[in-house]
């Protein structure tokens, strides 16, 4: 796991030292990706500079030092990630030819590229990965990044220098970035949390999207970017081509597949352990883990004082029944409040999970033991799990019975309803529609989402509208305009799902790669500490979304096919219980121990230092939050998360 940068920059042809002192610079900034070497280097000719900052994983010797260059010159790689299959790939290049001086996978790249060709060797990679490669003898520039968008990887011009890295602090420390805020990108976040990818929280930077490849022409100056896979093509693949077996063919196939993939994701010259909730998904990784390995696992799992949100016991009885090294560490209130100050340093864009909170306790916890520690991500989007899921299904499939003029005419009822009579009839509602929120919301702002459901005409704008945290950006933004994306734009959508199958899908796309891996990937990177994701494995994609429906949801109960495969690792009785999820009590914080600190946040005088947003309305949601009226945790956070985000920098548009 490392940290990349680079830039190409015509002005600066012929200045090697210049170029690798602002290469540097950019490096100097990751080290927390990368502390145990770095390396810089330089094509002065073409005014191209690359830097690296390592945390050695695979060949810690001198021999995977990056930058690298191919055996015959011609390519010079800066690489973040791992290539799983790298050496089933080196015993098919050696017969080919090619040598190797050391074991890292970033050598067999490299050999990969000279024999296949940049776009065919990443159709072979299995990996997470983000990388820069430049052909010294094409003269251009290839950016790449895995299938699932577990690595990230940003890119842009500025002031006639293209751009790339793997944070965008590394970007921002080169002398020629503008810090300009995209209003329409903030537009996105205040609805989301997060700033959806290709766009970023600047103007002018982009995400590189997953599964897709990026060419730079240093002659003609023009970018192409190619998409060798993608989620929409598997998952209509599993559409047109639906798994044919039986339930146990399935399950023996599931199990084939995850435990190959965990077979691969424990290759390394480091430690490596797991982290472990006691749910489905970390207990089934964790359990093959045990099954591949020679030693017991090293566990890793954190306990909160507040029970709503302590598993701790949970995967306590896992380990114990496991045979696992285990480790718990208990959590206080105090240890997570003092990381909040921090947060906008993590994390280079405003966002707004809470579960960062946890994320990162326990990424700090298992780095004191290991290097390297596998999770249980994307279990839920992949095999329908999430609780949303089976809500939306009940609220859409009732919806679909109104003809479309009765749903609209249900909705501006709803929308004439005044607020102070909103709780008797929005109780009857709830049972109508058998729709009941994890935690308690603003009655009236409950009301208005219900109605904007009823309004959409389509399944991604139902999921759209269900997944926002604030319904309508505009309230406090004026004039503000949200970017396309896989919610909005029908390009992105796809056919002959049902309304289940299109939220899983939309979250593989959007959620999945902008939220919860970006918040693992930052959380754990801040610590030096890399994460693997067993379920992210391109063929565990493949073929969970050729799963029917009926292997993932059993009576009305998700991650069926999953939870058989871990009801044959663990006794049912240690797993088979409600979603919790890797929460805080970010609400009851706010009243308590962050109140001084939100207060701060969110005056007047602060809102409008900062500028973008109204306050008046921000201001009436902490009140009422504060006085217990309703929970505003989750909107007052998305604002506290920006406005942190936007105090710690010095943004020329901040107004």
């Amino acid at each position: 796991m490392c940290g990349i940068s680079g830039f190409i920059d015509p002005s600066l042809r012929n200045s090697k030292d210049m170029l690798n002192e602002m290469v540097g610079g950019m490096v100097n900034v990751l080290q927390h990706r990368g502390p145990q070497d770095e390396g810089v280097w330089a094509d002065a000719a073409a005014g191209v500079a690359i830097g690296h900052c390592r945390l050695a994983i695979l060949d810690i010797s001198q021999e995977g030092h990056q930058p690298m260059c191919s055996a015959d010159a011609r390519y010079v790689i800066t690489f973040n990630g791992e290539i799983y299959n790298f050496q089933d790939l080196r015993r098919e290049l050696e017969p080919l030819g090619h040598t190797f001086r050391g074991h890292s996978d970033t050598e067999v790249m490299l050999a990969g590229v000279m024999q296949w060709g940049v776009l065919e060797a990443v159709r072979r990679f299995n990996g997470m990965f983000a990388f820069g490669i430049w052909d010294r003898q094409e003269r251009c520039l290839w950016l790449a990044r895995d299938r699932a968008g577990e690595k990230p990887l940003y890119y842009g011009s500025m002031q006639g220098v293209f751009l790339y890295a793997s944070e965008l602090k590394a970007l921002t420390a080169h002398p020629k970035f503008t810090k300009e805020v995209d209003p329409n990108s903030l537009a996105c976040y205040l609805r989301l949390n997060y700033v959806p990818g290709p766009h970023s929280i600047y103007k002018g930077i982009q995400k590189l999207m997953p599964g897709t490849l990026l060419r730079f022409s240093t002659g003609a100056q023009t970018t192409s970017v190619k998409t060798y896979w993608s989620a929409k093509t598997a998952m209509e693949n599993g559409l047109d081509r639906p798994f044919r077996g039986s339930a146990p063919a399935a399950l023996e196939a599931l199990k084939d597949i995850l435990f190959d993939s965990v077979r691969m994701r424990m290759i390394a010259d480091v430690p490596v352990g797991a982290f472990l909730s006691g749910g489905i998904d970390s207990s089934v990784i964790v359990a093959l883990m045990q099954s591949a390995g020679s030693v017991p696992v090293k566990s890793f799992t954190i306990g909160f004082e507040d029970a709503r949100f302590d598993e701790a016991f949970y995967a306590r009885e896992v380990a114990r029944h496991l045979g696992t090294d285990h480790h718990e560490m208990r959590v206080t209130a105090a240890d997570a409040i003092r990381l909040i100050p921090r947060i906008p340093t993590i994390y280079d864009e405003p966002f707004a999970d809470p579960s960062q909170i946890p994320t990162y306790i326990v990424s700090t916890f298992a780095r004191r033991h290991v290097t390297v520690a596998l999770s249980g991500d994307a279990g839920d989007e992949l095999f329908c799990g999430y609780n949303s899921y089976r809500r939306g299904n009940s609220i859409y499939s009732k919806m679909r019975l109104l003809p479309p003029l009765a749903r609209k005419m249900a909705a501006m009822a709803i929308g004439c309803i005044p607020e102070s009579f909103v709780n008797a009839p929005f109780s009857m509602l709830d049972q109508l529609f058998n729709y009941k929120p994890r935690v308690q919301t603003n009655p009236a702002g409950r009301m208005r989402k219900l109605a904007r459901m009823l309004n959409t005409d389509n399944a991604p704008g139902f999921h759209h509208v269900l997944s926002s945290c604030w319904l309508a950006p505009q309230v406090l933004m004026d004039g503000s305009s949200e970017h396309a994306t896989a919610f909005t734009d029908p390009k992105c959508w796809i056919s002959g799902a049902d309304i289940r199958q299109t939220m899983m899908y939309l979250d593989m796309v959007t959620y999945l790669p902008d939220d919860i891996l970006v918040k693992v990937d930052r959380a754990a990177m801040a610590v030096s500490l890399e994460t693997r994701v067993p379920l992210l494995d391109h063929r565990v994609i493949e073929f969970a979304c050729s799963l029917p429906m009926s292997l993932k949801v059993n009576g009305g109960v998700g991650k069926s096919l999953l939870r058989k495969l871990a009801y044959d690792l663990i006794p049912e009785s240690l797993i088979n219980r409600p979603k919790q999820g890797f929460g805080v009590p970010i609400g009851d914080w706010l009243r308590t121990d962050l109140r001084p600190w939100a207060e701060d946040l969110l005056s007047e005088s602060a809102i409008k230092r900062v500028g973008f947003l109204n306050s008046d309305l921000i201001r009436r949601h902490w009140h009422d939050h504060l006085k217990g009226r309703y929970d505003f945790a989750s909107q007052l956070w998305n604002i506290l998360m920006w406005q942190a985000w936007a105090e710690a920098q010095p943004v020329g548009n901040l107004r």
